[in-house]
């Protein structure tokens, strides 16, 4: 009998547990910067989930590019053409950018690897949600699990 009315009680802890957690993984938070120049949203981009995008971004920053993004949605559709231009397409991938066309950081210069679509728009789309509350301006520190 006892067991009958457990099962219902763990079943909603679980639920609660995996909310909680899917809820802390994919937050931003916004923190200090140790240099105190103002505010920074930490992004903890899902590796797991997006690890194509993911390996190209690390590798991004390990070759010099910002891990910093500011925001600055206005200037997207031209850092993009700066970006991607003399980069041919390549039938099967995308050519994902770092830093991304919607940063003041991107543009010209810009790192650019082939990508598989699935990687790269979900990355984007997973990183559009999670910004889209944010104002142009706001600076984002990309970090990695």
């Amino acid at each position: 009998m006892k067991k009958k009315k457990l099962f219902p009680s763990l079943i909603i802890i679980i639920l609660l547990a995996l909310a909680a957690y899917l809820f802390e993984e994919t937050s931003p938070s916004v923190t200090t910067t140790p240099a105190g120049s103002g505010e920074v949203v930490q992004l903890v981009f899902p590796s797991d989930r997006y690890p194509e995008t993911a390996g190209h971004i690390q590798e991004a920053i390990r070759n010099g590019e910002s891990a910093i993004c500011t925001i600055s949605r206005e200037d997207a559709e031209e850092n993009r053409k700066e970006s991607l231009k003399g980069v041919p397409t390549k039938k099967g991938y995308d050519r994902d950018e770092w830093p991304m066309a919607m940063c003041a950081e991107g543009g010209a210069g810009a790192d650019i690897e082939y990508i598989t679509p699935g990687d790269n728009r979900g990355a984007g789309s997973w990183v559009g949600n999670q910004l889209e509350g944010y104002a142009d301006g706001t600076r984002v520190e990309f970090m990695f699990k």
